[in-house]
């Protein structure tokens, strides 16, 4: 049997294609096949902007003896965990369970029942530290195996039924004061941000604050956004040449990056920023948004209109190679490189006298900064530019189709409003099919086979809601309708929100998840999405699965704030109304001050009289009408009365 990953969708799985493992995607082939050789699966998931990942691979999975003996052995599956987040989850909380943590590449040992009996992360190829070398593992897992078979089938056995027991229930009410406080208890207030190293970019919980700031005036809650906003943009984390936050800070001051680039991060981010610039004007604000905009467009565009997953960490087999300086290469690259090192803090931040640029004060010349960084962007542009995992994920882009459309708006800039069409687009034609069904992946405009999950449908329902705002297209409006119909069939049952569809693969337990991690979890993109149909249509159906999928997170959200921001940003927006505003006719000045001074999350609709959206029923004079469950206070024709209708009740 030959590696079969050749014939894969994913970059992540393709990158494999040529290591000596016998490697198989992950299916019901595959099961059958270790149940036809009676021996165990070794699953190994990863991603491909994954540094621990790429080094297990040239350790152990291009070595041929450990590949023979994994063929001799086992079933060999890899798993993009961007492409299966429904398996993904399932064996990371066995991970979790067994050994107390988890992390990518994770490596997990089934029974041909799709069972867990034994779950790692990274092993090494020799045994170093107490760690045993993978080669170790493989053996004692095959004389495990062999020897001791009925207790690793009980072992799989109560781990699935465990585990099967512990899926979430608890319903509830939100305290959000309560969560504001709890958040403050956790602030960092030298270094900003929440907890300690590594540190997060904390872009849902920040929505939150801003929310919360909005509705009540709370100034210490913008205040802990206005630090970490600050702190993130000017340290090691944000690209300071060419816009773009990367994944994490490794130290707690937001010096040292991990440097894989995510869309789902700056998607959010910019989301963060824009929304960040309409509460203070601070001018950092709508830098960063607009940079990190540019940055989308530029570096994460796909050819067919949608947007890349990611940017790897690693160029030429070194972690941070392609943005990291030394004092040396800058002088090379510009006369002005004294005043750059002492500017960008070029100390060696990095590994071995190497830097990370930083931006810790703003520059008392920034025409002359902006000449500089603009020589160096051009110097970086001649190293090997990092890898790209060009497969384009439904839910991620989906926050950016939101983000890109409220950002155009608000910061004029047309030409991110047609990028978030162009990839809401991409979306529909491709990953939508004739019965509804939503594909979560696709690459080169061609679609991947994995079934979308919860995140995918209502991240997708609401930047379609978004677009069409911005646009007054009634299409997006229809496809946002036919995705939440879909949800409510396919994903709610007994009482509950699940992350896969009742018609997708049975895996050995259906996972469901409430929590806000690196992502908004389905359920929180649910409730948003039902609330902001709810308010187009007046929908009384749409309202309460907005309140059920809301529920779901509560529990989370008075015990770990963190850890449900944006559960909570979605709760502020109902507590403040929520809104609803209707514009009449082709009039962008009074979309723009709808998009800029609403509360965020308002649903917004614009367009010519007549538009197939309820709330746009019988309203023929070009005007802005705001609305509150469907009853509207009077119309009003200039931005700046419209402003006043939407400036906070003291």
């Amino acid at each position: 049997m030959a590696n079969e990953l050749g014939r894969s969708t994913s970059p992540y799985l393709r990158q494999h294609a040529d290591n000596p493992v016998e490697w198989r995607e992950w299916s019901e082939r595959a099961f059958a096949e270790a149940r036809e050789r009676d021996v165990p699966i070794f699953l190994s998931v990863g991603y491909s902007a994954c540094h621990w990942c790429h080094v297990m691979a040239h350790e152990s999975f291009e070595d041929a003896a450990t590949a023979a003996y994994l063929s001799e052995h086992f079933v060999s599956v890899k798993v993009d965990r961007e492409e299966r987040p429904d398996v993904d989850a399932i064996y990371m909380a066995a991970t979790v369970a067994m050994t107390g943590q988890g992390g990518w590449p994770m490596s997990v040992f089934l029974t041909p029942a799709g069972e867990p009996f034994f779950c790692g992360t990274y092993f090494p190829k020799d045994s170093r530290g107490g760690m045993a070398s993978f080669r170790q593992v493989l053996e004692a897992i095959t004389d495990a195996w062999q020897n001791r078979r009925e207790q690793i089938d009980g072992i799989g056995k109560r781990v699935v039924d465990q585990l099967g027991a512990q899926q979430p229930t608890e319903a509830g009410a939100f305290d959000l004061g309560r969560a504001v406080q709890l958040l403050k208890t956790d602030f960092d207030p030298v270094d900003a941000g929440f907890g300690r190293a590594p540190k997060f970019p904390p872009s849902m919980v920040l929505d939150f604050l801003l929310r919360h700031h909005r509705r009540t005036g709370d100034e210490e809650a913008l205040a802990m956004v206005a630090h970490t906003c600050d702190r993130m943009a000017r340290g090691g984390m944000y690209d300071q040449l060419a816009g773009g936050f990367a994944r994490y800070s490794v130290d707690g001051q937001w010096i040292v990056p991990h440097f894989e680039k995510m869309l789902y991060d700056n998607a959010l981010l910019l989301d963060v920023y824009t929304h960040w610039w309409t509460l203070s004007s601070d001018p950092l604000a709508r830098r960063v948004a607009e940079e990190t905009a540019d940055f989308l467009l530029a570096e994460l565009r796909t050819p067919e209109g949608g947007f890349a997953s990611a940017l790897d960490a690693d160029t030429e087999g070194e972690e941070g190679r392609y943005y990291v300086w030394t004092p040396e290469q800058l002088r090379a690259a510009t006369d002005d490189a004294d005043w750059v090192i002492d500017l960008c803090d070029v100390s060696g931040t990095f590994e071995h006298g190497t830097s990370v640029l930083q931006l810790r004060q703003d520059p008392d010349d920034p025409a002359r900064w902006q000449r500089v960084r603009e020589t160096l962007r051009r110097a970086r542009s001649s190293r090997t530019y990092p890898g790209r995992d060009d497969k384009v994920v439904a839910a991620w882009n989906g926050l950016a189709i939101t983000a890109l459309t409220r950002a155009g708006v608000v910061l004029e800039k047309p030409e991110y409003v047609e990028a978030a069409r162009a990839a809401a687009e991409l979306i529909r034609d491709v990953h939508l099919d004739e019965t509804g069904r939503l594909y979560r992946t696709s690459r080169d405009g061609v679609r991947g086979t994995a079934h979308g999950v919860l995140e995918d449908y209502a991240a997708f329902a609401q930047a379609c809601a978004t677009l069409l705002g911005a646009t007054g297209e009634a299409e997006w409006f229809r496809t946002a309708e036919r995705l939440l119909d879909r949800v409510l069939e396919q994903f709610v049952a007994d009482g509950a929100y699940f992350d896969t569809a009742a018609d997708a693969e049975q895996l050995v337990w259906r996972p469901q998840d409430a929590t806000d991690n690196a992502t908004p979890s389905g359920v929180s993109l649910a409730a948003e999405a039902f609330s902001t149909l709810a308010s187009l249509t007046g929908s009384v159906r749409y309202e309460a699965a907005a309140d059920h999928a809301l529920q779901a997170s509560a529990a989370i959200a008075d015990r770990a704030p963190r850890f449900a921001g944006r559960a909570l940003a979605v709760a502020e927006t109902i507590a403040g109304g929520p809104l609803e505003i209707a514009i009449v006719g082709d009039r962008p000045e009074l979309t723009r001050t709808a998009f800029t001074f609403a509360p965020w999350g308002t649903a917004i609709v614009s367009g010519e009289p007549g538009l197939a959206v309820p709330l746009m029923d019988g309203r023929q004079e070009s005007a802005a009408y705001v609305c509150q469950k469907f009853t509207c206070r009077l119309p009003v024709t200039l931005p700046e009365h419209l402003r006043r209708e939407l400036r906070p009740v003291d």
